[in-house]
């Protein structure tokens, strides 16, 4: 029998992938089940993105390879983008690398980073990846702590007690997912002082920036970040495009051409189409992200109602595409409380633990569900 490589022993399929297989099985057996647990957005581009991109299949040579970098004005919109919404300046010739989604990046970079053994700090909770990725490039994955008491921001004094003479790279995301904290200019500051006085390689996933959020803000608006930090963002949440895998990772020429030897190996560039849609969805105006956060502010206020429902204590300060909520006193188990709601009322939640252990005790909405499917999940009860 063939066996598989070690390094799958290290990690377990995703949790969303095994779930909603569940899911599904319930639905084939006649379920009105709502999903209300994964952040993909149910809403549409705007009616420019799909216009151009039409237009894009009609040209005759945009069928062919496309380039490792991406198309330049697809480079020149996503700096564009950066300078009008951040205030952040990026040389779309070398320090933006185009992504078929952030996801790929975080492998692209550990790979481009990591060396077996090397540590990587990783936030407890966070986003399920960077363990999984740290993992199967054979680094140590090292946890750092955010706790609600500390507004689930890093505690400083704990992390300069860590052992931190083999940490390669840290991994942050402000607004954090999955309890939709903020951040701020200040934590920003102080992540890069630390990232520049332990030599550490400091990227922040910032996918989550314009939704229900009136102060987006990037790691690069702090001087000198470039220095030692990179930041991923997406398209997918901000332009409803999850399903196109449209990313970015920007940062100083060096590490971003680090990052280009990996994926020029494992792709062939992204569809021509799908670049010049990219292109029009980051021309869109003000009005877009207001008309978004419309949808976004009736649908949070019904969860929350849906939260309070269950007796959960809401983190009002959130922002982003989810409503994390505190599980009732007694409760013992999030993974146990869900599953009873799965098959009670149909409704299928995430448990705050598959974000870490720091999760428990937790739970997270998703808002990309219609006002009448939340209105439903609340009459449920």
């Amino acid at each position: 029998m063939i066996t598989t490589a070690k390094r799958l022993d290290t990690v377990e399929e995703y949790y969303f992938s095994s779930k909603l297989r569940e899911v599904r099985q319930l639905m084939s057996e006649g379920k009105s089940i709502i999903n209300m647990g994964i952040g993909s957005p149910d809403l549409s581009p705007s009616k420019a993105v799909i216009e151009a991109v039409a237009a894009a299949i009609q040209d005759e040579n945009g069928h062919g390879y496309q380039s490792y970098q991406g198309l330049p004005e697809m480079r020149q919109a996503m700096a564009d983008f950066y300078r009008d919404q951040f205030g952040v300046e990026v040389n779309p010739n070398n320090e933006i690398l185009p992504l078929m989604g952030s996801k790929e990046g975080i492998m692209h970079i550990s790979l481009a980073f990591l060396n077996e053994g090397d540590h990587v700090l990783i936030p407890n909770p966070g986003y399920p990846t960077y363990t999984s990725v740290t993992n199967l490039v054979q680094a140590v994955p090292v946890y750092y702590d955010l706790k609600e008491e500390n507004g689930w921001e890093p505690d400083f004094e704990a992390l300069e007690k860590l052992d931190l003479s083999k940490v390669k790279i840290m991994w942050l995301g402000y607004p954090h997912m999955p309890t939709g904290a903020r951040g701020s200019l200040a934590l920003f500051e102080k992540l890069v002082a630390f990232a520049k006085k332990h030599n550490i390689l400091l990227i922040n996933d910032n996918p989550y920036s314009f939704v229900l959020n009136d102060n987006p803000m990037s790691l690069l608006q702090v001087e000198g970040a470039k220095d030692v930090a990179l930041e991923l963002n997406s398209l997918s949440k901000t332009f409803n495009m999850a399903g196109w895998r449209v990313g970015m990772v920007l940062g100083n020429p060096e590490i971003i051409d680090a990052v280009l030897k990996v994926k020029s190996n494992m792709d062939s560039g992204m569809y021509y189409g799908i670049q010049k849609g990219a292109i029009a969805a980051l021309k869109c105006d003000k009005s877009w992200f207001e008309d978004q956060n419309k949808i976004y502010r009736r649908r949070r206020e019904l969860t929350e109602k849906l939260a309070e429902k269950l007796n959960c204590k809401v983190y009002k300060e959130g922002v982003g595409l989810f409503v994390w909520a505190k599980l009732p006193e007694g409760i013992e188990s999030a993974e146990k409380f869900i599953d009873e709601i799965l098959y009670e009322k149909h409704i299928f939640i995430t448990p705050g633990t598959i974000f870490g252990s720091n999760g428990e005790g937790y739970i997270r909405f998703s808002l990309c569900v219609k006002e009448e499917k939340v209105q439903e999940s609340i009459d449920r009860f």
